[in-house]
């Protein structure tokens, strides 16, 4: 689990094709302090992507991506200088700033738009519509692993607004109109949705 408060911006260096070259190694370099304390095997949320560390150096890491993920997600897309969002996995006892974040990424937005408004910018993304069924109003949502406040719903699209802050220390900073991105809908608005299917 994470919480979506990304703690650094790591770098592409290398995606390579492993296996029938279906499936991918991706190698991401990062601050050191990033890496203090990870053990080989741990979880590492890449743009919101749970993955698992298979290698580990001073200022790298590395994960394998299957086919499925690759489709899914973005990451079929990633390309060698990249910026990556990145969070270690939860601890217990740890703050838990954002919000509960699987790294289950329930599919890929589009942004529509950043429009400054006053000290922040307003980003809106369309999404499919059975991803935004389950996007509320001052609910949560996960774009790129980034833990945020719904502002705007509609059938097909979102709203939520970016502080400078967020901007400089996450992918955002250099995220443009028409780019694809990661979305996870809030755990809880799943479940209350698959509950409403059962009501009598």
């Amino acid at each position: 689990m994470f919480t979506g408060i990304i703690t650094a911006l790591g770098t592409l260096r290398e995606v390579q094709p492993i296996g029938q070259g279906h499936d991918m190694r991706l190698v991401i370099g990062v601050a050191p302090e990033f890496l203090a304390g990870a053990a080989l095997g741990c979880s590492i949320a890449c743009s919101g992507i749970c993955l698992t560390a298979v290698e580990l150096n001073a200022d790298s890491f590395a994960v394998d991506a299957s086919a499925e993920t690759l489709a899914r997600t973005t990451m079929g897309r990633w390309r060698a200088g990249g910026r990556v969002n990145l969070e270690r996995s939860l601890k217990l006892g740890d703050e838990l700033g954002g919000h509960l974040v699987s790294g289950h990424v329930d599919g890929v937005g589009q942004v529509l738009s950043a429009t400054p408004e006053n000290a922040s910018v307003r980003w809106r993304f369309a999404v499919p519509r059975e991803i935004a069924k389950y996007i509320a109003v001052k609910g949560s949502v996960a774009i790129d692993g980034v833990s945020l406040t719904v502002n705007e719903v509609d059938a097909e699209s979102f709203g939520v607004n970016i502080i400078p802050h967020t901007a400089a220390v996450t992918s955002f900073g250099t995220l443009q109109p028409g780019d694809a991105v990661n979305i996870e809908i809030d755990t809880l608005a799943r479940y209350v949705a698959r509950l409403m299917e059962f009501r009598a």
